[in-house]
């Protein structure tokens, strides 16, 4: 287990991480402990919030996962519409759509 794995470990022992279920096309699902979030954004010069929501995974733990793949997390499905590496690519960060 890296380093990377161990501190999600940690984190999901602590309660700071929620469950992430992802099925993949022909394959059995997924789960794994991943770091959401949801931070509010105004948009229209102030006149609505919109929320971006994104998480973040070890890079082996959703292995494959990518662009237009639903994950479901908190009972909530989502859209998985961008992918990025973080740092040496041992830790990846997806933007989320609610569906």
């Amino acid at each position: 287990m890296g380093l990377v794995e161990q501190v999600y470990a940690a984190a999901a022992n602590a309660g700071l991480t929620v469950r992430c279920r992802w099925t993949p096309a022909g394959s059995p699902a997924k789960t794994q402990q991943v770091g959401f979030s949801a931070p509010d954004d105004t948009v229209l010069d102030g006149l609505a919030l919109s929320t971006d929501y994104a998480m973040t995974y070890p890079a082996s733990g959703l292995d494959g996962l990518a662009v237009r793949d639903v994950v479901v997390i908190d009972g909530h499905s989502y859209q998985v519409s961008d992918i990025r590496a973080i740092g040496d690519g041992s830790e990846m960060r997806a933007k989320l759509t609610r569906l």
